[in-house]
C-alpha cells in the first residue's frame, strides 16, 4: 500500500507545460521522480520552464505546434528519437481568447467569428484526439494489466456547467467535448490497458486566467464552497493519482478540482 502514489521511473508528457496549470502539473511530476517532457509553441518558454523544472528532477522541453498534423507529426518524431515508449500524456494545451479580447468584441453571439472558432476546436479537441492518436504506439508499449499506460485530458468546469453570461462559446464547446471524447477513448482503449480520464479545474491563477482573477479574485473565491482558489498541488496532486497505481482501475471518469463549485451549481 505504502507506493500506491508513486510515478518514480515513469516517462510523462505534458502539452501546454510551459506555463499554467501545465507547468504545475509537470512540477508535480518531476518532482516525484517521473521524467518528464513538456512541449509549447513558444521554444523559448518551453526551454526556460524545462530549465527552471530540473532543478527538481529530470525535465526535456520538446518546442512543437500540435494546433497542426504536420506538427503533431513533427513532435511525435522527435519524441519517438529519444523514448520508445510513454507511460503517461498528459493532453493540457488549450486556448481561449482573452477576457479583454472577448469583451472588445462586445461578448455578442452575433460577432463571434469563424477563425476564432476553429483556431479553438483546432488546439482544444482536434489535436488531442490526434496526438493520442499518434502516440498510441509508445503508450502501448509501456501498458499492462496491471499498470495501464495513462492518458489525463484537462477539459474545465465550462464545460459541465453554462456560464452565466457571454463568454467564449468555441471554448466551453470545446472542453464539453473533450470530457465526452474521453468517456469514448476510454472504451477504446480499454483493450490496450490505456486508462483515459479528465480533470476539470476551477479557477487557478494563471496567464489565461490572470484578468479575471485581477478583477473578480476575491468574490470568486468567497463563492467557491471551500474558499479559495486552486494551488498547484491541488491539480498536481489529482494528476499524480491518476497516473499512480491508485488511480489504476479509473477510465473514463472526469473528476472537478474545483473546491465544490460544480456541485454548488
Amino acid at each position: 500500500m505504502k507506493q500506491l502514489f508513486t510515478i518514480e521511473g515513469k516517462i510523462a508528457l505534458v502539452t501546454g507545460g510551459s506555463r499554467g496549470i501545465g507547468e504545475m502539473i509537470a512540477r508535480g511530476f518531476v518532482e516525484n521522480g517521473a521524467r518528464t517532457y513538456i512541449t509549447a509553441r513558444t521554444e523559448a518558454t518551453c526551454q526556460a520552464t524545462a530549465e527552471a523544472l530540473s532543478h527538481y528532477g529530470e525535465c526535456i522541453a520538446i518546442p512543437a505546434d500540435l494546433s497542426t498534423l504536420e506538427g503533431i507529426h513533427q513532435f511525435v518524431q522527435a519524441f519517438a528519437d529519444r523514448e520508445q515508449k510513454l507511460d503517461i500524456l498528459v493532453n493540457n494545451a488549450g486556448y481561449m481568447k482573452s477576457r479583454q479580447e472577448y469583451e472588445a468584441l462586445s461578448a455578442a453571439m452575433e460577432a463571434f467569428g469563424e477563425t476564432d472558432w476553429d483556431m479553438t476546436m483546432d488546439i482544444n479537441l482536434k489535436a488531442l484526439f490526434f496526438l493520442t492518436q499518434q502516440l498510441l504506439p509508445a503508450l502501448k508499449q509501456a501498458a499492462c494489466v496491471d499498470d495501464p499506460a495513462r492518458v489525463v485530458n484537462i477539459a474545465s468546469n465550462a464545460g459541465i456547467i453554462p456560464p452565466h453570461r457571454h463568454t467564449d462559446y468555441a471554448y466551453t464547446a470545446s472542453k464539453a467535448g473533450v470530457i465526452n471524447l474521453t468517456r469514448h477513448l476510454a472504451m477504446s482503449l480499454a483493450e490496450d490497458n490505456i486508462t483515459v480520464n479528465t480533470i476539470s479545474p476551477g479557477l487557478f491563477t494563471t496567464d489565461m486566467t490572470k484578468e479575471i482573477i485581477e478583477q473578480r479574485g476575491q468574490a470568486f473565491a468567497r463563492s467557491v464552497p471551500l474558499g479559495r482558489l486552486g494551488k498547484p498541488e491541488d491539480i498536481a496532486s489529482a494528476a499524480i493519482y491518476l497516473s499512480s497505481r491508485a488511480g489504476g482501475w479509473l477510465t473514463g471518469v472526469n473528476i472537478p478540482v474545483d473546491g465544490g463549485n460544480v456541485v454548488k451549481r
